[in-house]
């Protein structure tokens, strides 16, 4: 239950909204001391190499920033050397999460700040430390304002499956209760995420037989007959995969493929790398729908002493649907997929951050700064307002 909403909250959302701007395009007003620090933050993160798996000094750094804000923080193992970062001040246990990840997807790219153009990349300044950085601005200047009743989560492991969300929500040391609102940082181009798709992930592994190029007739070729199984995918995405008006069409990516030693030798094994987003439906249902649609291929590589299997990669989940009850946000609705499914609690959970997903895991991923001071501006408001509006809907029950 939230506390009182004090006459100072209130009149430092009004000011705070009076300074923000649902037109991407107005000028930022922040200070030049914050706006300094918030430049500086944002450079040292992107600065530390923190590609998944890799995360370690990244999260010593910020941990140790955190301290120097007079934060106290926590770290939870994930796996070796990788520590998600939990900050809070006074309260452990806090009603508003503030969150981001400060893995980055590969390879590594370079800071540069063009003064000129006031553009800012490197890997990591749209996806997502570009969110953290911010949010730690906004949260530090709310700290007093809301009592202290505010912490921040920094994750490892957002790009390859969300392991250290996973391993938060199953932290017996978490704090209770749960959280009532939860706002999340991803490159959203400075609007309010009204959901995203779901996904399912999965491999395709062919076993045939090896045999000498010149005589194919005495192997069964692995590239072959991936070949057919992808083509049976190909029909099932163009005519049979569920569809929905907020989402669109499910999608389906053929990520990575391999197979075969050499061009002499009929290929033994072959291999493919699939994620699917999903618009409608279940992960159980879409399951099925790519079971059925490989069973003819399976079923004809088996007489032939061969084995197709197909290799789920976790559970996946179903559409998202979040938050996007603040009226003077824009929204949208993403095709890409964020921790915010992983997290347990029931709790209000809003999606948002400067930048632009059609740039991210990209070699000229870059925003440019008054995005950067826009969403200090934005976490600010967000933040007041979702708390307001939970404490007004409190109040009705």
């Amino acid at each position: 239950m939230f506390r009182h909403i004090s006459l100072i909250v209130l009149a430092l959302s009004i000011a705070t909204a009076a300074q923000c701007s649902v037109n991407p395009g107005k000028q930022s007003v922040i200070s030049e001391s914050t706006s300094a620090e918030l430049l500086y933050l944002h450079r040292k993160l992107i600065e530390t190499e923190s590609i998944t798996g890799n995360e370690r000094d990244v999260g010593q750094w910020l941990a140790a920033y955190l301290r120097e804000k007079n934060f106290t923080v926590e770290t939870q193992e994930v796996s070796e050397n990788r520590y998600n970062i939990l900050a809070h001040g006074s309260k452990r246990s806090t009603t508003i999460l503030v969150s981001s990840h400060i893995d980055t997807v590969p390879p590594y790219w370079p800071y540069y700040h063009n003064k000129t153009t006031d553009v800012i990349g490197g890997r990591g300044s749209v996806d997502a430390k570009g969110s953290a950085a911010a949010q730690i601005i906004a949260v530090q200047s709310l700290r007093e304002h809301l009592r202290d009743d505010l912490s921040l989560l920094f994750v490892v492991g957002e790009e390859t499956g969300g392991d250290g969300m996973r391993a938060f929500s199953s932290w017996s040391e978490r704090p209770q209760p749960n959280y009532e609102v939860v706002i999340f940082g991803e490159p959203t181009e400075g609007k309010l995420v009204c959901g995203h798709k779901g996904i399912l992930s999965f491999a395709l592994h062919v076993k045939g037989k090896a045999a000498h190029s010149g005589y194919p007739w005495l192997g069964v070729s692995a590239n072959d007959v991936l070949t057919e199984a992808l083509g049976a995918l190909l029909e099932l995405r163009a005519n049979g995969l569920p569809w929905s008006e907020k989402y669109g069409n499910t999608t389906m990516n053929f990520g990575k493929i391999e197979g075969g030693v050499a061009a002499n030798v009929v290929a033994e094994t072959a291999s493919a790398n699939i994620a699917v987003r999903l618009a409608a439906g279940t992960p159980n249902i879409v399951r099925g729908l790519i079971i059925s649609a490989l069973s003819d291929v399976k079923t004809r590589l088996e007489k032939l002493g061969g084995d197709l299997e197909i290799e789920w990669a976790g559970e996946g989940y179903p559409p998202v649907n979040i938050d996007c009850d603040i009226k003077s946000f824009e929204t949208l609705t993403v095709n890409y997929g964020t921790d915010v499914p992983l997290l347990a609690g029931d709790h209000k959970r809003y999606l948002y951050g400067p930048g632009s997903i059609l740039v991210a895991h990209s070699d000229h991923e870059a925003l440019k700064k008054k995005e950067l001071e826009q969403a200090v501006l934005d976490y600010r408001r967000l933040i007041l307002e979702a708390s307001r509006m939970d404490h007004q809907y409190q109040q009705e029950l």
